[in-house]
């Protein structure tokens, strides 16, 4: 596959003040973003919070309308035909042809790109092998499944191997099976000198595979830094006990409130108690001030927030809540 002079610089995208509006709604509303070459970088958010519209100004799909940006050091404005041989697009919705076929694909994205036709079929074929679609090389893409779209889709995007992949939610609506598929592509993009910004609502996945995240939700930055950084921004350890006698368990309660000075969560129809720690430390002393109290426990373990959990703290809703009218707007603009 062709190689791409990279300019360059430590970051693969600085953008600031990134703003795009859709009559009076602003979609992106100051957005600031710094990712860093050979990182997968994470934006998190639900539906309609100005991913995609933030991919589309990056990608130059879209007119940036206040702020700046630059691709390897590239201005995203001024200087889009270069900007666009240094990245590959791989959007929400399979931009494959469905009266073609898999390889027929390829070669036309490649021929549309610059490729010779020689260079586009040996280019595809590659692809092909690469991403486990070569019995189906032959197929037309209206007999594909939704994960085989995907890795087409992602494979077209990688005819003339771009230094930078925007990846807007690559998984949506993939089985968990075809969705780890996608991950381990994903890492073995970065493994192979690829950067890598991947949005997503799905938190898991963040959880998984962003080496940073930036929460993004109403067009806004709200919160960004690594996994453990955002899960340690929004509180402390949790404490998870399962009582082997379950009428114990406002005894136990009583042990941990003297002791800790922090409300216990309770679950008695199973026997569960939750409790916030500030220190992880203190999970000893809670379980030696249980045994001296002479109560059993069945289960222990001490967790970290989740990804959930930070979004909903920083949000105050979840990926998959329900959007304003505005956002409802930026969401059908996002999508067309």
């Amino acid at each position: 596959m062709t190689t791409l002079h990279v300019p360059g610089g430590d970051l693969a995208v600085h953008a600031t003040g990134l703003v795009k509006t859709f009559g009076s709604s602003r979609a992106v509303d100051g957005v600031d973003l710094d990712v860093r070459r050979g990182e997968v970088f994470g934006v998190l958010g639900p539906n309609g919070a100005g991913k995609t519209t933030m991919i589309r100004m990056l990608a130059t799909l879209l007119p940036i309308d206040g702020g700046h940006a630059e691709i390897f050091g590239v201005d995203v404005a001024s200087r889009a035909h270069e900007v666009r041989q240094l990245v590959g697009v791989t959007g929400q919705y399979a931009s494959v042809d469905e009266n073609l076929t898999a390889r027929e694909n390829l070669w036309l994205f490649g021929r549309l790109q610059g490729l010779t036709s020689r260079r586009a079929k040996a280019t595809a074929a590659e692809l092909l092998g690469s991403f486990g679609l070569e019995e189906a090389a032959n197929r037309p893409i209206s007999r594909f499944s939704g994960g085989m779209r995907r890795r087409l889709d992602l494979a077209a995007s990688l005819i003339t191997r771009p230094p930078l992949i925007f990846l807007d939610e690559p998984t949506t609506g993939l089985d968990p099976r075809t969705r780890g598929q996608m991950w381990d592509t994903i890492r073995s993009l970065v493994a192979d000198g690829c950067t890598v910004l991947l949005t997503t609502q799905y938190l898991d996945e963040a959880d998984q595979l962003a080496d940073r995240i930036a929460v993004i939700d109403r067009g806004r930055t709200v919160a960004e830094g690594t996994p453990d950084e955002l899960k340690s921004s929004v509180g402390t350890s949790t404490l998870q006990l399962r009582l082997t006698d379950r009428s114990r368990i406002a005894e136990a309660a009583d042990v941990v409130r003297r002791l800790l000075g922090e409300e216990p969560v309770l679950t008695p129809e199973s026997g569960g108690l939750n409790v916030a720690l500030t220190d992880a430390d203190r999970a000893a002393d809670v379980l030696i001030a249980l045994r001296q109290a002479e109560v059993s426990i069945a289960s222990v373990s001490v967790a970290k927030p989740t990804l959930d959990e930070v979004f909903l703290a920083l949000t105050g809703h979840g990926t998959d809540a329900d959007t304003d009218a505005d956002t409802d707007t930026d969401t059908v603009k996002e999508a067309s």
